[in-house]
């Protein structure tokens, strides 16, 4: 089991959308700015990875972020999102395939209160953050963790072998998918919402 995560699948990404996006996570209370020092923290740390295991940090501006967040110039790029001046959410966006673009968020380590108000503000924003928002995941405790999301959400061809708590695809892919298609599930269109969690998020 891994840490907890929520990932969001968006076609047609800009810099944009990162803009909208991180205005209404601070706008939600998750901050690009620490509360204290007022410094913006890059990192290339994986998400989905331990605390503290690999990846380096530096300090940028909040336009050099932005200026990166359109992955024009790179495949990745990955800043902390503060809770609170000792708690913070790792965020990252990274190209998942020709087509679309991942904005992933590291759930580890937050209190469960912290965590759920995280929850609510990211699901809240993502759809917003592209209109072409093509299908999330949520998983609190990270038994996930190991799954090919990129090949679930996007393409529809990866086979699942833990379950999140939440995983939303287009309807196409609900219906062609072995797995889901025999799955109940939500409308919550654009999409089919799967998993213990489907009708609170």
């Amino acid at each position: 089991m891994g840490p907890g995560f929520f990932h969001s699948y968006h076609l047609g990404w800009t810099r944009a959308d990162a803009l909208t996006l991180l205005a209404d996570l601070e706008a939600a209370g998750l901050r690009i700015a620490h509360p204290v020092t007022g410094r913006v923290l890059l990192d290339s740390h994986d998400p989905s990875s331990p605390q503290g295991t690999g990846g380096t940090r530096s300090v940028v501006t909040r336009e050099q972020f932005l200026s990166l967040s359109g992955l024009e110039r790179l495949p990745a790029v990955g800043v902390r999102l503060w809770v609170r001046p000792d708690l913070d959410v790792l965020m990252r966006i990274r190209r998942a395939g020709d087509r679309a673009v991942a904005v992933e968020f590291g759930l580890g380590g937050l209190p469960v209160p912290e965590r759920e108000r995280a929850v609510r503000a990211i699901r809240l924003t993502v759809g917003r953050a592209s209109v072409l928002c093509i299908g999330f995941v949520l998983d609190r405790t990270g038994v996930s963790t190991g799954a090919d999301w990129d090949g679930l959400v996007v393409a529809g061809t990866a086979l699942l072998d833990g379950w999140p708590d939440a995983v939303a695809v287009r309807e196409d892919i609900a219906a062609r998918h072995p797995q889901l298609a025999a799955l109940e599930s939500v409308d919550r269109s654009p999409w089919r919402v799967f998993g213990s969690a489907a009708l609170s998020v």
